[in-house]
């Protein structure tokens, strides 16, 4: 699982466009946007690669000017073993 936040900018002319997109995303949850267009968002993928994606997408939706990542959390097991000494 992979949970991560971000700051989207969007042209404020284009936000309630840009919102009802950011809605239909699987994953994406808006929590607060403001008239200016910037909206608060929180997204949950399976793992990173899919997380990744998202983020692609996300600048794909018109009127969205940037996308800045905030915090990002995975629970992926690792790789590596631990090896007593």
């Amino acid at each position: 699982m992979n949970i991560s936040s971000a700051i989207v900018h969007i042209v404020p002319a284009r936000l309630d466009e840009a919102c009802a997109a950011l809605a239909e995303m699987r994953g994406v949850e808006i929590h607060v946007r403001s008239p200016l267009g910037k909206v608060v968002v929180t997204l949950e993928d399976d793992d990173t690669e899919s997380a990744a994606n998202s983020y692609v997408a996300l600048h794909g939706i018109p009127g969205v000017a940037s996308v800045a990542m905030v915090y990002q959390y995975s629970d992926e097991e690792s790789d590596t073993e631990e090896v007593e000494a």
